[in-house]
């Protein structure tokens, strides 16, 4: 199926290889962005007249279509957020803050990203929480094994990436949230990277909180989605308070919030933001989300296998089956192969990719990543590999 119709940056002469970062965006989220604020632009939950009951109406669709695309249990466990970092933040600040005493432990690993890592920071130098550090195997990947040798006594929370966003490895989630919560351990994950790439399924994987952002899955920017258990959802206390949350307050500081999902969502929404992120689920459910899962796996094995043709490049999770490329051109500095890269019209991601801990069992600080979508195509990757096959990259890069 060709895509490119569908996407108005695809009519540039651009290869756009840089989807872990965001996603471009088709014409029906657009226009459904632009709809809003040329037709019914008013606010929600404030207006006794037609267009803001509209808004209204298709804030509960674009709430059940979030809810039924991750298989919630109910609309109610489905948080709108400004993106997964928000969301983040929400559940550690807001929840883990509290039920976490002193010397209680958090789990997570070196790999993951900035977002999970310092709310935890912030939590452990306020209340005394210990976080410590999963092995990962010499491939950079996570198993249960690892996470079970792991858990001490004083282990109440496993923190993780479904999918890392630099080795792209999946993580066994639905087995560590079986084992965890047997030993009454909650499990919180970011699915910034898996969200958008293959079926989510929250009740089978059993999973205490899910994060999200939509610009990664084709929405607009400044949208993100917090999923949790009801239970554990209604324990949040607001780390942002104001209109729209409270059902009362008076003069004598008595306040009284409302039910999810309205509690976690103080002040005006992202309106158009969520009704362009319903138009973005209903596309990826037209291409299929199992569709794009094997296009993904499919092209970057074509990728790998191209990539390992030339003498210059080092690849660092080959036989990681997603949409994830991560590299180095040995002997050239990792941004100025993307000033080279970006000459031709490739984009890429290059630095350290907001996981800074990882460089402590990678090796290296900075490197290359390369990440598909279902709109990229062989003719993408040729472009490439044309690009890198290259002994003068550094001196044209210049």
């Amino acid at each position: 199926m060709d895509f490119k119709k569908d996407f108005p940056m695809l009519n540039k002469s651009l290869i756009y290889l840089d989807n872990c970062a965001t996603t471009l965006k088709p014409t029906s989220v657009i226009n459904a962005v632009s709809d809003y604020y040329e037709n019914y632009s008013a606010n929600a939950h404030r207006g006794d007249y037609d267009i803001s009951r509209i808004v209204d109406d298709k804030l509960l669709v674009a709430r059940q279509k979030t809810a039924n695309f991750i298989n919630a249990k109910s609309s109610k466990e489905i948080i709108f957020t400004s993106g997964a970092t928000e969301s983040l933040n929400m559940v550690i600040k807001g929840f883990f803050k509290d039920y976490l005493k002193s010397k209680d432990e958090v789990l997570t690993t070196k790999a993951e990203h900035a977002s999970l890592v310092l709310p935890w920071f912030n939590v452990a130098k306020k209340n005394g929480a210990i976080i410590n550090y999963i092995d990962l195997n010499d491939d950079l990947t996570l198993d249960i094994e690892n996470v079970k040798k792991a858990i001490t006594k004083r282990t109440k929370v496993i923190a993780l990436a479904h999918i890392t966003n630099v080795i792209g490895d999946v993580r066994p989630i639905k087995e560590i949230c079986k084992y965890a919560h047997k030993l009454g351990i909650l499990v919180l994950v970011d699915g910034a990277q898996s969200v958008p790439h293959e079926k989510i399924d929250v009740q089978d994987m059993d999973v205490d909180f899910l994060t999200f952002s939509a610009h990664k899955m084709l929405g607009p920017t400044g949208v993100g989605v917090l999923y949790g258990k009801e239970k554990y959802l209604s324990q949040i206390k607001p780390i942002i308070e104001g209109g729209g949350m409270n059902a009362f307050f008076d003069s004598l500081m008595n306040v009284e919030y409302k039910k999810l999902p309205e509690k976690l969502e103080a002040g005006t929404q992202n309106i158009a933001g969520i009704l362009g992120f319903s138009k973005a689920i209903d596309y990826i459910n037209k291409v299929g989300i199992d569709n794009i899962h094997k296009h993904e796996v499919e092209l970057k094995k074509y990728m790998v296998n191209e990539m390992s043709k030339l003498k210059n490049i080092t690849i660092y999770n080959k036989s990681i089956e997603n949409g994830i490329v991560t590299f180095n051109v040995e002997g050239v500095f990792a941004q100025d192969v993307a000033a080279y890269l970006n000459k031709k019209g490739i984009c890429v991601r290059v630095g350290n990719h907001c996981a800074k801990i990882l460089s402590e069992v990678l090796g290296v600080k900075n490197t290359c990543r390369a990440s598909l979508y279902f709109y990229n195509t062989k003719e993408d990757v040729d472009k490439l590999i044309e690009a890198l096959d290259n002994d003068n990259i550094l001196y044209e890069s210049l």
